[in-house]
């Protein structure tokens, strides 16, 4: 179960479902996040590489309030 800012995102749900698992992160949110990070939104969040993952929170952490 991938870990992003603290949370643990479900490994079955779609990468961009599983972040909305973040307080603060909606639909919109998780699409524009991935979309930077270069991400396509229908992976797996369990099939996220550790250097995904870290693209991720590096996003979040820098961009957004969580």
């Amino acid at each position: 179960m991938p870990r992003i800012v603290g949370v643990d995102v479900p490994n079955n749900k779609p990468v961009w479902i599983a972040l909305t698992y973040v307080h603060g992160v909606g639909i919109h949110t998780a699409e524009r996040i991935l979309k930077e990070a270069n991400i396509e939104r229908g992976v797996k969040a369990g099939k996220l590489s550790e250097d995904e993952v870290s693209r991720i929170a590096q996003i979040i952490d820098r961009d957004y309030v969580v």
